[in-house]
């Protein structure tokens, strides 16, 4: 209970500027958890939706393939889509890599979306914080100037330590929300790079098979 009371506390001597900042660390908290999960859905279909088609390439069976891309809404299924109906007509290896590029750049906005608001939040609750302690600090001063001289200091002290609960405050938003943010985009990174190794290694097996046919016809 005393824990209870010293953060409702905590919270009601900052002043007006501590609800802006618990706005934004809502919102921030709601970005992160979607984008979490997403971007864990997205890299546990995309490794699954690999592992079922890998086959189908080596083998050769692009139309199997083919189907099983039209089917998913896996980020590799974008990707390998693209490539798949690129090789179909495409007889170098430059034009179904610029396919897969294309892919990827058309995959890549989904993948990043709203994780870079976290980092202007994190910025925003740090400047509120900022402002909220200034703006406390100014009020602290002008109610000094026409107390008793003898009560001075310690209404400083008082109003000065209040002032700093929202910088403290924003403080404690914006270090977590960077810290989600720096992950986020260490997850979409893996996962870009995930994707990126998948074409290579569809690119290099689709052209392994066209080496191996023309040994075979010769």
């Amino acid at each position: 209970m005393d824990v209870y009371s010293s953060i409702v506390g905590f919270f009601q001597e900052g002043g007006f500027f501590m609800y802006p900042i618990v706005v934004i660390f809502a919102l921030g908290a709601a970005i992160a958890i979607e984008r979490w999960i997403y971007l864990t859905k997205a890299t546990v279909s995309s490794k699954k939706l690999w592992i079922q088609i890998s086959p189908y390439i080596r083998a050769g069976k692009f139309n199997e393939a083919v189907s099983l891309t039209n089917k998913s809404k896996a980020a590799i299924a974008t990707v390998l889509g693209y490539g798949l109906k690129r090789s179909a007509t495409a007889k170098r290896r430059d034009d179904i890599e610029k396919a897969m590029e294309e892919s990827l750049m058309e995959v890549m906005p989904r993948l990043e979306k709203r994780t870079h608001y976290l980092a202007t939040f994190a910025n925003i609750a740090t400047l509120l914080g900022l402002l909220g302690t200034i703006i406390g600090l100014i009020k602290a001063f002008t109610a000094v100037s026409g107390a008793n001289p003898a009560e001075k200091a310690d209404l400083l002290s008082a109003s000065i330590s209040v002032a700093m609960n929202t910088t403290a405050f924003g403080l404690m938003v914006a270090i977590p929300l960077l810290l989600i943010h720096t992950f986020l985009q260490t997850k979409t990174t893996e996962l870009a790079d995930s994707l990126e190794m998948a074409s290579v290694k569809f690119l290099n097996t689709v052209f392994d098979r066209q080496i191996e046919s023309q040994s075979k016809s010769a």
